[in-house]
């Protein structure tokens, strides 16, 4: 199979992520499960390395040779995107592509709370989506960034590595930046970006101590800055900003990010029980009593928060995975794996 086959067949088939690695013939992820395109002999280096390079430009190879190891999005057509990250492993050239679909879908037609299109809405402040990779941290934000753009007439800069969706032109001016391509370091790109008269600031992802202060600077005076964060929970979310700072900075920091923290927000994508994938989320919103958590350093108190918050529109992992149980979507086995705390979803799930 050539490369077009393999990714057209991944659209067909519904597939999130492709592998393409030595020895084991292309595989799809599909609901989460990986399954190989057939069971066919494995693939030679040889075959492996020509569908990887089939996918870069001549300065992305040289980067991959000389790296081992690169990131950068391939179109194909204008039929969708894959975000490609290329590596070597055992001495060999390997790939994995994430599928990033050409339409941007809505909050609604991916299942999400209605809250979170409230942070459209919002003028300034930092919304933080978390959660493990590959579970629709990217594709939330870019469906409440197209609310934005849809409805404001606002100036949005992403900073992206890479480039994932592509926003349409409508009311909204929009300029996407990607990590190589259009700018040398994340640092540079965004202090840059406060020189280019933004409004709104999507970080791709706060990887380090530069990017995670970056975004607090802009956050602090007065844009609206939307980043992601490989965390478990709200309160993981808070102690991980936190904690790359040097001690004798981190009461700043918790002054600062009391002080612009809107929502955080922890996605899973769950199984379900007809296929498919539907998400599961913990919702922590800005309160006064949330505030005065950060400030003070004790986040322990944050899921009390959430539990006793529901009526503002704050959520639980165990309440959502709950709702997903009692509405058939998700078998209570499937839950269970995915609840950090089982206990708590056991009750929801009996009340």
């Amino acid at each position: 199979m050539e490369i077009q086959e393999i990714l057209e067949t991944a659209l067909q088939k519904g597939a999130s992520d492709i592998h393409l690695m030595v020895g084991v013939y292309p595989t799809l992820r599909i609901d989460g499960k990986l399954l190989p395109i057939t069971k066919s002999s494995a693939p030679t280096p040889e075959y492996i390395e020509k569908l990887v390079l089939s996918l870069t430009s001549a300065e992305q190879k040289e980067l991959l040779l000389t790296n081992k190891e690169i990131d950068f999005s391939f179109a194909l057509g204008e039929v969708a995107r894959f975000r490609v990250n290329a590596f070597f492993q055992k001495g060999y050239m390997s790939a994995s592509l994430r599928l990033i679909p050409s339409k941007i879908p809505t909050l609604e037609e991916l299942h999400l709370p209605a809250v979170l299109s409230k942070f459209s809405e919002l003028r300034q402040g930092f919304v933080l989506l978390t959660g493990p990779t590959g579970h629709g941290k990217s594709t939330t934000i870019a469906s409440i960034l197209n609310k934005i753009n849809e409805e404001r007439g606002v100036h949005i800069v992403t900073v992206e590595d890479p480039i994932e969706y592509v926003y349409p032109s409508k009311k909204a001016l929009i300029a996407q930046r990607e990590m190589h391509l259009d700018t040398h370091s994340w640092e540079i790109a965004l202090r840059s970006a406060l020189r280019e008269d933004p409004d709104v600031v999507l970080i791709g992802e706060m990887r380090d101590y530069e990017t995670i202060e970056a975004a607090l600077t802009i956050a602090e005076t007065g844009h609206l800055v939307f980043a992601t964060l490989h965390t478990n929970s709200a309160a993981q979310t808070i102690d991980r900003v936190v904690g790359v700072f040097p001690e004798n900075q981190q009461d700043q920091v918790r002054m600062q990010l009391s002080n612009t923290v809107e929502a955080v927000i922890s996605e899973r994508l769950i199984p379900a029980i007809k296929g498919g994938r539907y998400p599961a989320v913990e919702i922590l919103l800005s309160t006064g009593a949330v505030r005065n958590v950060v400030r003070e350093g004790k986040t322990h108190l944050i899921d009390n928060i959430i539990q006793t918050s529901s009526q503002i529109g704050m959520l639980t992992l165990e309440t959502s995975l709950a709702r997903l149980v009692k509405e058939g979507k998700i078998s209570l086995e499937t839950a269970q794996s995915y609840s950090l705390r089982p206990s708590e979803l056991m009750r929801e799930v009996k009340g």
